[in-house]
């Protein structure tokens, strides 16, 4: 039955895993959806980029989720084209290959008996004189690992993502990421772990499989379009949102580009999942100075892929590997052949994603595709992972806006811009950049079915998915009531460094 609050028709932008779930959601209520995506590829950062017959993601992305809705969502969707792989990443440093997550007796012999006797003297040194106060990132990792495997291990990698100094990352995020462990817990683990029973119950940090679409995540996010598009809705591609016009509290109409033209199109409800300050910036009447001034603190990391195709049938066995030598700027390679076969046309041949961490407009990011696929070449002989006569080809995508950062300031410019938003009563924000909130695409799915139900009359709200453990949807379809995974849920989410 129709609910009395039900609108009949809603625009949703963007077309990532929140936009395209949300507008599915909105279809099977019978609400006309019209979805509106700026790029010429649907799934956002989940997308599948295609060059030659090789496919590739922009970051690997695994489907794995603790909420059964959407688990149900993604078999429904592609049921046997979703395989079950095996999980392998690890860390190269120095030209040895490295556990992940990190194992002392892997990590001590991989390093040599001298760099191993250097890294326990330096642990017992600062377990004799450890850092007080702990504010920092490096302050938190040193104090429990010592200077020299925190050195080896963690900062040039964490530099290299954020783009942030250890000593200016707050101590907090390491005690949230490295849970309980330090060296000597490590060691200890090491040591106990054959006498323990193969029965007993053992806390696992990572999967050792997962699933994943045969042609990538993108074929996920392209079933969803299709199912959006067989339920009589739109999804209008090379569309993007530059201005939405309010009045009374209420979105009343949005303009996009297209074809080189602006189009206005009047509005019942929506759901964005547009970077939240580009939303803010797009207002129309503007936003009170203080809400522009709180959405212009909010900032992001941006991240590009270099392909490349290798005349190698095989490379390594991992998945993806952790790139922490400091001396390139690579930070992780994805193998795509070991995420599926499939996604490489020749078998003769590798496609590898060589991903690096930027600032839009900097030198890396404005670098030429073809310098950037010579650095990547490079960079790969450096490491000794390939041979730059056996590089055959490559291309480069590039991707703004791939993570919301946590910087100083940020908590209380997001708590403006929400209270904000919520004075929209047809406005409901959802995904990873639409709710400044870095997480994977089963969340961001949640935030999107909770969108499309707020706007159907339920009790639901996608921010308090992001704070609230306890918090339970009210709806009263019980296919979607995903309010008891939700703590689950926030277990299995990335987190980000905050300032020190």
């Amino acid at each position: 039955m129709t609910h009395p609050a039900q609108p009949k028709s809603a625009l949703v932008i963007g077309a990532g895993p929140a936009g395209l779930t949300a507008a599915w959601v909105l279809g099977r209520q019978g609400v006309r959806v019209l979805v509106l995506e700026a790029d010429t590829i649907v799934g956002g950062i989940a997308r599948t980029s295609e060059y030659k017959g090789f496919r590739f993601d922009i970051g690997g992305h695994r489907f794995f989720s603790k909420v059964r809705a959407v688990e149900a969502l993604w078999e429904e969707m592609l049921g046997p084209e979703m395989l079950t792989r095996p999980r392998l990443s690890r860390i190269y440093y120095d030209g040895r290959w490295f556990d992940y997550p990190l194992k002392a007796g892997n990590a001590l012999a991989g390093l040599g008996l001298g760099r191993a006797a250097a890294i326990g003297v330096s642990y017992m040194w600062r377990q004799a004189f450890p850092i007080k106060p702990e504010v920092s990132f490096e302050d938190w990792v040193v104090n429990r690992f010592g200077w020299r495997l925190y050195n080896t291990f963690f900062k040039a990698y964490t530099e290299k993502v954020w783009g942030i100094p250890c000593t200016e990352i707050g101590a907090q995020w390491a005690a949230q990421r490295i849970k309980g462990l330090s060296l000597w817990s490590a060691a200890r683990e090491m040591l106990l772990a054959p006498l323990r029973s193969k029965s007993s119950t053992k806390i696992r940090s990572l999967i050792e499989e997962f699933k994943y679409p045969r042609l990538g995540p993108g074929m996920m996010w392209e079933r969803f379009t299709e199912k959006v598009r067989a339920q009589g809705n739109t999804v209008q591609m090379a569309s993007p949102v530059v201005r939405l016009h309010h009045n009374d509290g209420r979105i009343t109409a949005v303009n996009c580009m297209q074809h080189g033209q602006t189009t206005q199109t009047p509005v019942e409800a929506v759901v964005s999942t547009m970077p939240l300050r580009q939303l803010i910036e797009a207002l129309s009447p503007a936003a009170p100075a203080e809400v522009r001034d709180a959405a212009a603190r909010l900032s992001y990391r941006d991240f590009l892929t270099v392909a490349l195709i290798v005349d190698q049938a095989e490379m390594f066995p991992d998945n993806w590997i952790y790139v922490h030598d400091p001396g390139v700027k690579l930070g992780r390679i994805q193998n795509f052949k070991n995420w599926s076969p499939e996604m490489v046309p020749d078998q003769s041949k590798t496609c590898l994603g060589l991903e690096y961490f930027c600032f839009e407009g900097d030198g890396l990011w404005s670098m030429a595709d073809k310098d950037l696929i010579a650095l990547g070449t490079k960079e790969l002989a450096v490491l000794g992972l390939a041979d730059p006569k056996k590089v055959l080809d490559g291309t480069v995508v590039r991707m703004p806006k791939a993570y919301p950062v946590y910087d100083s300031g940020y908590l209380g410019a997001l708590e403006v811009l929400r209270t904000y938003c919520n004075t929209f009563t047809n406005l409901q924000l959802a995904g990873r950049n639409g709710l400044h909130k870095y997480n994977n695409q089963d969340h961001a799915m949640v935030t999107g079915i909770l969108a499309a139900k707020a706007l159907l009359g339920a009790k639901a709200d996608p921010w308090l998915v992001n704070v609230e453990d306890d918090y339970h949807e009210q709806g009263t379809d019980d296919s979607f009531d995903v309010g008891g995974d939700l703590a689950d849920l926030l277990s299995t989410q990335p987190r980000v460094p905050t300032k020190a």
